[in-house]
C-alpha cells in the first residue's frame, strides 16, 4: 500500500507537469490549444487533449453552488486520498452532467489508484474516456494497473477482456504521447521527463499483457522500455523482466533483471534474490539462449 500511494504521488506530480494547474481546465473548454491539466509511481488535474476540449454542445450553466462544491474539491489536501475520493464522488453524484466533471474522474482515477481500488478506477476511467478520449494520462495509468489486478478467481473471459481493454488504453498513450505540446512554463527537461514516466506506465502495460498471455519474447522489450524510460523504476516491471527472460532461456538476461529488481528494498526483495539462485541453478542443465 505504501508503495501505491508514493505512485499516486508521482501520478499527481506528472498530471500537473504535464497538464498544468487548476485554471487549465477552464482555459481549454474556452477552446485554448493548451492541454489542461495519475501519471510503477499523485491534484486535481485537468485531462489531456491536444485538440480543444468540448464537455457538451451547450453546457449548462455553472451555479454558485457548483463553483463552490469544485472549489471545496480543488482545495482539499492532496495528502488526504481518501477524502478528495469521497469528495469526488459527492460531486459527480450531485452534478453529473457538470463541465468540470472530466477533471473530477481524471483525479478519481489517480485516487482509487492510490488506494489499491482498481474497480473503482476502472469505472472513473472508462466514464472520463468516453468524453475526453485523449487523456493520456488516465490512458496509461489504466493500461498499466488493469492487468495487474488480475485474479486466479475471476473468469477466463473477464481476464481476456481486461487484457484487451489494457492492451489498447497502453497503445493509444503511447500514440498520443509525442503529439503532446509543451506547457507554457514547463522546460524541456521537465516535459521531457513528464512524458517519458507516462510512457513508462503504457509501456508496462503492454509488457505485462503479454507476459500474462505468455509471450514472454513479446513482454521482454515493452518492460524492457518501461524500466529504460521510468525516473524511478518500478521493481514490479524488474521482477516481470526477470520471470520473462527465465521463461525464455535468455538466464543472463534473467539474472541480471532479479539483480536489479533486488536492489529495491521491500516485499519483492527476497524474491527476486531467490530468482537470481533459481536461474543460476537452470542455466547449469540447460542452454542459455542469446538474444
Amino acid at each position: 500500500m505504501k508503495s501505491m500511494k508514493m505512485e499516486l504521488v508521482g501520478a499527481m506530480i506528472l498530471g500537473i507537469l504535464l497538464f498544468g494547474g487548476k485554471d487549465t481546465f477552464a482555459q481549454a473548454a474556452q477552446g485554448m490549444q493548451q492541454p489542461p491539466a495519475q501519471g510503477e509511481k499523485d491534484k486535481a488535474p485537468a485531462p489531456i487533449t491536444t485538440t480543444p476540449l468540448t464537455l457538451d454542445v451547450a453546457p449548462p450553466p455553472v451555479s454558485a453552488e457548483e463553483d463552490a462544491a469544485m472549489k471545496a474539491f480543488r482545495d482539499a489536501p492532496l495528502t488526504d486520498v481518501g477524502k478528495k475520493n469521497q469528495m469526488g464522488e459527492a460531486f459527480v453524484l450531485k452534478y453529473p452532467q457538470s463541465r468540470y466533471r472530466v477533471e473530477v474522474y481524471s483525479w478519481l482515477v489517480k485516487g482509487y489508484y492510490g488506494i489499491g481500488e482498481v474497480d473503482k478506477m476502472e469505472v472513473a476511467g472508462e466514464k472520463e474516456l468516453a468524453i475526453q478520449p485523449e487523456d493520456a494520462t488516465t490512458l496509461a495509468i489504466m493500461g498499466q494497473t488493469l492487468p495487474r489486478a488480475i485474479s486466479a478467481s475471476m473468469p477466463v473471459a473477464d481476464r481476456g477482456k481486461r487484457l484487451d481493454k489494457s492492451e489498447q488504453y497502453s497503445k493509444k498513450a503511447l500514440e498520443l504521447i509525442p503529439t503532446l505540446p509543451k506547457p507554457a512554463g514547463l522546460t524541456d527537461e521537465q516535459f521531457t521527463a513528464a512524458k517519458n514516466q507516462t510512457s513508462a506506465m503504457a509501456y508496462s502495460g503492454l509488457g505485462l499483457v503479454a507476459f500474462r498471455r505468455g509471450k514472454f519474447n513479446d513482454a521482454i522489450p515493452n518492460l524492457e522500455q518501461s524500466v529504460k524510460l521510468d525516473p524511478t523504476p518500478d521493481p514490479v516491471n524488474y521482477y516481470l523482466l526477470g520471470i520473462s527472460n527465465e521463461k525464455a532461456s535468455h538466464f543472463d538476461d534473467a539474472i541480471a533483471a532479479f539483480t536489479k529488481c533486488a536492489s529495491f528494498p521491500g516485499g519483492l526483495q527476497p524474491t527476486c534474490k531467490s530468482g537470481i539462485e533459481e536461474v543460476k541453478k537452470l542455466a547449469l542443465t540447460q542452454l542459455n539462449v542469446p538474444r
